[in-house]
C-alpha cells in the first residue's frame, strides 16, 4: 500500500522523533511544579512556572514560521533541538524558580520550532491524499511519548528527585535531535519560486482565513486544554484519590492514541469537516454532561468520551492548515495558524478557573461545553467540504 510506504519512509527523521519528544516532555511536565517548591516557589509561583511552558509556545509560533521559511526543515528542528536542549538543562541544573521558568519557557519555544519544522516538511513531501493521516499519526505518536514520559521517567525521579525529569527530558530531545538530523533537504525544485514575503503580507493577505479558520481552531484548543483541569478536578470534587483519577486519565489517553490515525485516515478519504464538527461535539456533550458524573463509572465515561474527542482532533489543526496554507509565506501562515490554536490552549483552562471561581466547577464545564459549541458550528461553517481554504 502506498500509505505504508510513506509512513515507512518518515518512521526515522519525523514520526519516531516526535515519539521521543513525547517521552521527554511527558516525564518532565509533572515535575516541573515539584521542582519550583524545591527551589522555595510557592504554590502560585509554581503554578506561574508550570504555565511558561504554554507561554513559551504562543511567544514562539510566529518566529518558528519565520524561522523554517529562512533555513529550512531540516536546519530548523536542529536548532529547536538546540533551544529544547538549553532549556531541558536549565531545568536539571536550575537553582531558582526564575532559571527554571526559563528553562520550561524556552522547551516551550522549541516545541514550537519542532512542531512547525515537521508539519512543513510533511506537507513538502507527502502527497495531499494521505497529509492528514501523516500528519495525524506524527500526533498520535507524540501523544503516545508523552503518555509513556511519566512511567518511563519515574525511576529516574525515584532515585534524583523532580530533576530527574529533567535529566530524561534532556536525553530525550538529544535522541530525537540525532534521529531528526537523518531528514533529507526538500529539493529546492520542490520549494515554489518567487520572492520572499514578510510575515506582515502573509497575515495581512490570508486574513480572513486566520479570522474565521482560525477562530475556530482557537476554540478547539480552549476545549482540548480544558479537559486536563477539569477533569482532575471534578474527580477531586466528588471524592476520587489522586490514584483514581491518574486510572482515569490513563483510559482516556488510550482511546486518544488509539483514534489518531484512523481520524486522520478517515479526514482523507471523508474530508475535513466531518472529524473536525464530530471532534467538538463529543467535547461539547462531555463538558455539559460532567457535572451529573457522580461516581467513578460515570466519570469514567466522561473520561472515555474525552479521550475520544481528543484523538478525533489529533491533526485536525495541523491538516487544516496546511490545506488553507499558500504556497508563498507558507511558513509564516502556518506560524499564524498554530499561534490561534495555542491561544485557545492557553486561555481555555483560564476560562474554565475564572467561571468557576465566580460561580462553580459545573457552571465551567458547562461554559466550556458552550465553548465547544461554537467551535463545532464555526467548523461546520468554515472548514471547505474538500479542499484547502481560500484566504
Amino acid at each position: 500500500m502506498p500509505e505504508l510506504g510513506t509512513l515507512r519512509r518518515l518512521v526515522v527523521p519525523v514520526l519516531l522523533p516526535a515519539a521521543v519528544f513525547g517521552v521527554g516532555q511527558g516525564a518532565a511536565v509533572p515535575v516541573v511544579a515539584l521542582q519550583a517548591r524545591e527551589l522555595g516557589a510557592s504554590v502560585g509561583v509554581a503554578g506561574l512556572v508550570v504555565a511558561l511552558l504554554g507561554l513559551g509556545q504562543v511567544l514562539g509560533d510566529l518566529p518558528a514560521g519565520r524561522i523554517v521559511a529562512r533555513i529550512g526543515e531540516r536546519a530548523a528542528v536542529l536548532l529547536g533541538s538546540a533551544v529544547g536542549a538549553a532549556g531541558a538543562a536549565l531545568g536539571l541544573l536550575s537553582w531558582s524558580p526564575v532559571v527554571l521558568g526559563i528553562g520550561v519557557g524556552l522547551f516551550g519555544v522549541a516545541s514550537s520550532v519542532w512542531g512547525l519544522a515537521r508539519q512543513a516538511y510533511i506537507i513538502e513531501t507527502v502527497p495531499l491524499a494521505q497529509r492528514a493521516r501523516t500528519l495525524s499519526a506524527m500526533a498520535g505518536l507524540s501523544r503516545l511519548g508523552t503518555l509513556l514520559g511519566p512511567f518511563l521517567g519515574a525511576g529516574v525521579v525515584l532515585l534524583l528527585g523532580p530533576r530527574g525529569g529533567f535529566l530524561v527530558q534532556l536525553a530525550a530531545v538529544l535522541v530525537a535531535a540525532a534521529l531528526m538530523a537523518a531528514m533529507p533537504r526538500v529539493k529546492a525544485d520542490r520549494r515554489a519560486a518567487g520572492p520572499t514575503r514578510t510575515l506582515r503580507a502573509v497575515l495581512a493577505e490570508h486574513h480572513r482565513v486566520l479570522r474565521t479558520l482560525g477562530t475556530g481552531a482557537l476554540l478547539l484548543g480552549a476545549a482540548r486544554a480544558s479537559r486536563t483541569a477539569v477533569l482532575p478536578l471534578w474527580a477531586d470534587h466528588i471524592g476520587l484519590d489522586a490514584a483514581t483519577t491518574s486510572l482515569l486519565f490513563g483510559v482516556g489517553a488510550a482511546v486518544d492514541v488509539a483514534l489518531s490515525y484512523p481520524a486522520g485516515r478517515w479526514m482523507d478519504l471523508r474530508g475535513r469537516r466531518p472529524v473536525a464538527v464530530a471532534s467538538l461535539v463529543a467535547f461539547a456533550a462531555a463538558h455539559v454532561v460532567l457535572p451529573f458524573a457522580g461516581g467513578l463509572v460515570a466519570l469514567g465515561v466522561v473520561a472515555v468520551l474525552m479521550g475520544l474527542a481528543n484523538g478525533l482532533s489529533n491533526g485536525v489543526i495541523m491538516t487544516l492548515g496546511a490545506d488553507a496554507a499558500p504556497v508563498q509565506g507558507r511558513a509564516e501562515f502556518l506560524g499564524a495558524f498554530r499561534l490561534c490554536h495555542d491561544i485557545g490552549m492557553l486561555t481555555g483552562p483560564l476560562l474554565l478557573a475564572g467561571v468557576a471561581a465566580a460561580a462553580t466547577l459545573s457552571a465551567g464545564s458547562v461554559a466550556l461545553g458552550a465553548v465547544s459549541t461554537l467551535g463545532a458550528a464555526g467548523m461546520a461553517r468554515w472548514v471547505p467540504r474538500r479542499g484547502a481554504a481560500s484566504g
